[in-house]
């Protein structure tokens, strides 16, 4: 009988702990009973308050944006030349060269001349095919 009495009275002593420290919790709060009470039904009387967001659908949108600064940039972006047109459809992009049409022209001349030009090294029978003939473009750039 021991054991039951020391359980009864360790409940008891919990029960007395708790609605201590409640009754502190509640008195020593910065909002009343009333102000908890009022915000409570507040609450209850909110529409939505059992919705997850975006289940009514989204939510309403602000723009941080200028208007007048996205309408502009609408307006140039529909009156752009070619804007539906994926790249590529027209044919090719134009292309511009970035090097002197002249020194291209001489490089691929002098590469047309080349002695030897589609022998590789080691591409006869144990051999090593070393040119000893000038290009003949690059002698005639030199004589000039």
């Amino acid at each position: 009988m021991k054991t039951s009495q020391l359980a009864f009275s360790t409940v008891c002593a919990a029960f007395a702990v708790l609605a201590a420290t409640t009754a502190q919790a509640q008195q020593s709060g910065s909002r009343s009973r009333a102000e908890v009470e009022a915000e409570a039904v507040a609450a209850a009387h909110a529409p939505n308050q059992n919705v997850t967001r975006g289940s009514r659908g989204a939510d309403p949108f602000v723009s941080s944006a200028d208007a007048e600064a996205m309408y502009k940039q609408a307006v140039d972006t529909a009156h752009a030349p070619n804007q539906n047109v994926t790249r590529g459809s027209r044919g090719p992009d134009p292309f511009t060269s970035q090097r002197d049409p002249a020194q291209v022209y001489q490089e691929a001349m002098a590469t047309a001349a080349a002695p030897d030009q589609n022998v590789t090294s080691g591409s006869r029978v144990n051999s090593k095919v070393v040119s000893t003939m000038q290009n003949p473009v690059v002698q005639s750039a030199q004589g000039k």
